[in-house]
């Protein structure tokens, strides 16, 4: 009897750690880079949003995020933010109202994003992939953790900044702290692959978006760079990471 007690607990265990893993996941981010940096969070319409929409993170520092099953979302990075008690203030990237709980919007462009979808009614697939659609500020990634068949990695290691065409740099103090999307420089639906160009067929890479794909060739470079960035996958845990090493 005591035997069978055991086999029992042990077995109920490991239905719940089954339960738990399947009922969502778990994002863990974690900030590589030199200095602090505060995350955006905006869930899709219809879905939580995470950790009130933004946060702090120092440093070297990691932090665990629990979504349900078939959240989406994206996540962005924020620099050299000041808040007040009331979390209002502002950020010279990443930008959301000048709130600290991004509740209801997005980061201002230009933001490296990275987005995902974690299933939904019609797949068990995880989808996800890191857009530079809206220009870029700090380099992202996101990965399964411990791999797993047809899983990709998406990222854009490399500092964009560094080599941003001068007509798409945004600068703060002298020093380049964005590199906008050709969209938010042009204004114009050629380049943002709206109206008439709001179709694969009419909407093409332009010279800047082959050069962001040059240097960062797993990461979106205009609406419709699918093929190449988008990755699919089924795992429990994704670690997102801001500055990776390369």
């Amino acid at each position: 009897m005591l035997i069978s007690s055991y086999f029992l607990s042990i077995l109920l265990f490991c239905t719940s750690v089954f339960l738990a893993q399947t009922n969502g996941s778990q994002l863990i981010l974690v900030n590589n880079c030199q200095e602090i940096i505060w995350p955006g969070i905006l869930g899709s319409a219809g879905q939580i949003t995470p950790k009130n929409g933004g946060f702090q993170l120092s440093s070297a520092e990691e932090v665990v995020i629990d979504v349900p099953e078939k959240w989406s979302g994206r996540i962005w990075a924020r620099q050299n933010c000041h808040f007040d008690q009331q979390g209002k203030g502002s950020c010279d990237t990443g930008d959301c109202g000048g709130q600290l709980h991004c509740q209801g919007l997005g980061g201002e462009p230009p933001a490296t994003v990275v987005e995902m979808t974690l299933g939904s009614s019609t797949s068990p697939l995880h989808f996800y992939d890191v857009s530079l659609v809206d220009g870029f500020n700090l380099p992202v990634s996101m990965k399964p953790v411990g791999g797993g068949i047809g899983c990709g990695i998406a990222e854009c290691q490399v500092d964009l900044n560094i080599c941003c065409p001068s007509a798409l740099e945004v600068r703060i103090g002298g020093k380049v702290m964005g590199c906008k999307s050709a969209c938010l420089a042009m204004q114009s639906a050629k380049y943002c692959c709206t109206g008439e160009y709001a179709d694969p067929k009419t909407c093409k890479p332009t010279l800047f978006a082959h050069l962001f794909k040059a240097i960062c060739p797993r990461a979106y470079s205009y609406a419709f760079d699918d093929s190449s960035s988008l990755n699919k996958c089924r795992a429990s845990r994704y670690v997102i990471t801001f500055c990776p090493p390369k």
